[in-house]
């Protein structure tokens, strides 16, 4: 980073910041100068995150959006928050569902809701995105160590994010000229309510080498290094930020 606000001037747009990573997200680009928009479900949990903006000394604004709902809604909502932020410079492509179910009992339902919401969106959304990202923009997808290794009863979940790392690659390659980056990054096991609520609070799998839950912050300063200049000639890249479990 060029300082602390290497990313002063710029306007992020954080998907799923009503979570404990979005909100980590939202907090690291902020602390490095971007003014940042928040989208998730719960307007008070992002009211939480656009404090942790404001903190930080950055503008924040808050939006409910379902990024499960129609790609013209979500175009919508993009363009809504452009016009709001007066411009968009980096998405973060956040918001993912996860449902444990073996894969005898995964039904049409629960393949749909986990794929709209971990791989079509973020698609339809970068797609809006980009048409705001003049002269240049970061897009950074939130994938898992899940895409390239593989666990029992989450066939949905690790197929999207499967998707998510060659949806990175096929758009880096079509965006390049337009100066557009895409970039991934994927953790492994991160501290935060969605793992606690799955039980994963208390154990950190064998497979993640250095013997602890990841942290939110840590993934969000990965995200903030790929959204820096620093980061202007690495595109078409997954940042595994997992504690080595993607190398097993």
């Amino acid at each position: 980073m060029k300082g602390h606000e290497g990313l002063r001037g710029k306007k992020a747009l954080v998907t799923g910041a009503s979570g404990g990573l979005g909100r980590a997200i939202a907090r690291s680009l902020a602390e490095r100068g971007a003014d940042v928009a928040g989208w998730g479900r719960n307007e008070e949990q992002l009211e939480a995150a656009a404090e942790l903006v404001r903190g930080a000394g950055r503008r924040a604004v808050s939006r409910v959006v379902d990024v499960s709902s129609g790609a013209a809604e979500l175009a919508a909502a993009v363009d809504a928050t452009a016009a709001e932020l007066g411009g968009l410079d980096i998405l973060v492509n956040n918001a993912g569902v996860n449902r444990p179910v073996p894969a005898l009992e995964v039904t049409e339902e629960c393949w749909d809701s986990i794929l709209n919401v971990n791989l079509r969106a973020p698609f339809f959304i970068a797609q809006a995105a980009v048409k705001h990202m003049t002269g240049g923009g970061r897009i950074i997808n939130i994938t898992s160590s899940l895409s390239v290794n593989v666990l029992e009863k989450r066939v949905p979940y690790q197929a999207s994010k499967g998707g998510i790392n060659v949806l990175t690659r096929a758009l880096a390659l079509e965006w390049a000229s337009l100066g557009v980056t895409v970039n991934a990054v994927g953790p492994a096991i991160v501290a935060t309510e969605m793992t606690r609520a799955m039980g994963s609070s208390s154990s950190v799998h064998p497979k993640m080498l250095l013997g602890r839950l990841i942290q939110p912050e840590e993934i969000g300063a990965a995200v903030a290094f790929l959204a820096s200049d620093e980061a202007a000639m690495i595109t078409g890249q997954t940042l595994f930020v997992d504690e080595g479990w993607s190398i097993h």
